[in-house]
C-alpha cells in the first residue's frame, strides 16, 4: 500500500523536471532514506508528542542543499503525516530515474566466486540482448547453480543443477 502512495508522489515529482534536477533531488532524499536506519530517528518521527512542524524542520536539517522545491515536497508529507514514506519515495524515485536513464543494476547469485572477466562478460551480453546499460554484483550464497536479477527490467534467469537433473529424469523415464 505504501509502495502505491509512494508512486503517486514520485510521478508529481517527475513531472516537468529535467533529468539534473531529479538526480538532485534524489540524492535530497537518499541522505534522509539513510537517517531511517537509526531508531532514535525513526522513534522521533513517529512521536505524537513532537509537532509536525519540528519532524520536518529535522528532516530538512538532514539535507545539505536543499531546493526549495525539495523543502516544500517534505513540508507537503508532514502535513499529510506521511514522512515515514521518505524511504519508499526515494527508493521509488531512484528507479525512475534509472528508466529515464536506461541505467540498470542487478546481482549474480552463485555458490563461489566466479572471475570478474565472467561476469563482465554477462553484463554485455544482457546489456546487448536488453539494449541497457547494465551493472552486475556478485552475491555469493547457498543457490545450487547460477541466478541473474535484474531487479529494475523485472527479468531473473536461473540455472539450478537440482532442476537440470530432475528434468533429466523426467526425460529419461519418459522415454522408457
Amino acid at each position: 500500500m505504501s509502495n502505491l502512495i509512494a508512486k503517486r508522489y514520485v510521478k508529481a515529482l517527475i513531472e516537468g523536471k529535467e533529468i539534473s534536477e531529479l538526480e538532485s533531488i534524489g540524492q535530497n532524499l537518499n541522505s534522509v532514506k539513510a537517517a531511517f536506519t537509526d531508531d532514535k530517528f525513526n522513534s522521533i518521527l513517529s512521536s505524537p508528542e513532537v509537532c509536525v512542524d519540528k519532524k520536518v524542520e529535522l528532516v530538512v536539517s538532514m539535507i545539505e542543499t536543499a531546493s526549495d522545491s525539495v523543502v516544500n515536497f517534505i513540508k507537503l508529507l508532514g502535513e499529510k503525516r506521511r514522512l515515514n514514506l521518505l524511504p519508499n519515495i526515494a527508493s521509488e524515485l531512484n528507479e525512475e530515474i534509472a528508466k529515464l536513464q536506461n541505467v540498470y543494476t542487478g546481482i549474480v547469485y552463485t555458490n563461489e566466486n566466479l572471475s570478474d572477466d565472467y561476469v563482465k562478460s554477462i553484463e554485455e551480453k544482457f546489456s546487448a540482448k536488453f539494449n541497457v546499460s547494465l551493472s552486475l554484483s556478485q552475491n555469493v550464497c547457498d543457490y545450487d547453480g547460477i541466478k541473474v536479477d535484474i531487479d529494475g527490467l523485472g527479468v531473473e534467469i536461473s540455472f539450478s543443477k537440482e532442476r537440470l537433473r530432475s528434468q533429466l529424469i523426467d526425460h529419461i523415464l519418459k522415454a522408457v
